[in-house]
């Protein structure tokens, strides 16, 4: 399960452009808390624990505890904000999870085995359709990422979701049909240099 990370967090009174750039001024994020049949909670986050999060990765997958003056509220992300010119987390959107919740939630996907790949070695070249699954899971067990396991694969062969090893509890959003997640091709003109990328 993927573990989560800890912000500290204040009630934001002020709202508006002005009251956000005076907020980042001070090295605060706003930010909000809503869902689970809950009135929205405006908050402020910290920059730089914001940003050391959000880098560390799993930021969108993970369930975070957001203390909001003592009192404690389980989050996943749902969205934030970068500022165009400098990349600068400028808000964050957290929905409130309970323990028995279900989200919809993208989970990358890992490909292992392609040093063993018969495909990969002769040349072939691994096509990625889909980096990750957007799949529904339960709040309390969001998988940090599923494998797709290339050592079978051969030149011409596309690898699908009903090859993978989907998580107890968990289960991909597209259901009508058994959708590709990568190819292993055959090389372009005989290029094998970056056969393996």
């Amino acid at each position: 399960m993927a573990t989560g990370f800890e912000l500290k967090a204040s009630v934001r009174n002020r709202v508006g452009k002005g009251a956000a750039r005076a907020l980042r001024r001070e090295g605060l994020i706003p930010a909000v808390i809503y869902g689970d049949k809950k009135a929205a909670l405006p908050i402020t986050i910290p920059v730089k624990e914001t940003t050391l999060a959000l880098h560390k990765g799993g930021f969108l997958t993970h369930i975070a505890t957001i203390d909001v003056d003592g009192e404690k509220h389980q989050v996943i992300a749902k969205d934030y904000q970068l500022h165009p010119v400098s990349d600068q987390v400028v808000h964050v959107d957290f929905l409130r999870v309970s323990a028995d919740a279900k989200l919809t939630v993208e989970i990358p996907v890992h490909f292992l085995n392609q040093e063993t790949s018969p495909g990969l070695k002769q040349g072939g070249v691994l096509n990625v359709v889909r980096h990750t699954v957007e799949m529904i899971v339960p709040a309390t067990a969001i998988p940090e990422f599923i494998e797709v396991d290339l050592g079978k694969a051969k030149i011409g062969d596309s690898l699908h979701i009903s090859a993978v090893k989907v998580p107890a509890g968990c289960h991909p959003t597209i259901t009508d049909r058994d959708f590709t997640i990568a190819t292993i091709a055959a090389p372009a003109g005989g290029v094998t240099e970056e056969a393996a990328g």
